[in-house]
């Protein structure tokens, strides 16, 4: 492995995700790494219940609103200051790939949750990231928390 300057961590904001930043940390750390976040939020259209629209807008900001403070208290844990805090909208694996390059990282430390069978079918975002990233990746495999 060698040397990395920023390191983009992307992160869904469950508990499970504290063992990607984790992991991310461990390799920042010794290398004087900068790091950086990311959540990405899917944007909720506008859903149809027969014939009656149903403006979604107020569910997509509390959404949005909530990432924010997530996103700002695993942030600060890291030293992670605002301006490498970032909440992106859209498909996540095309808006990782964007602020990637935008931002130059050099590595992407994602979660995967090593799915098989029909719920590898589905596809994965960490699958995503991987197959159209410009940098190195690692694919932190989360274990579930116990209860």
């Amino acid at each position: 492995m060698g040397k990395y300057n920023h390191i983009l961590i992307a992160v869904d904001l469950t508990n499970e995700g504290k063992q990607v930043v984790s992991r991310a940390s461990e390799i920042a750390q010794p290398q004087g790494a900068q790091m950086s976040l990311v959540h990405a939020i899917e944007p909720l259209s506008y859903a149809y219940g027969g014939d009656i629209p149903m403006d979604l807008t107020a569910i997509q900001d509390e959404i949005e609103q909530q990432a924010k403070l997530k996103l700002a208290a695993l942030a600060e844990t890291l030293g992670i200051p605002k301006e490498r805090q970032h909440i992106v909208y859209g498909r996540p694996e095309v808006e990782i790939h964007k602020l990637s390059k935008k931002q130059g990282i050099d590595l992407i430390v994602i979660g995967s949750h090593g799915r098989h069978g029909f719920q590898l079918l589905l596809g994965s975002t960490a699958n995503a990231v991987l197959h159209g990233a410009s940098c190195d990746i690692l694919a932190v495999r989360v274990r579930p928390e116990a209860s």
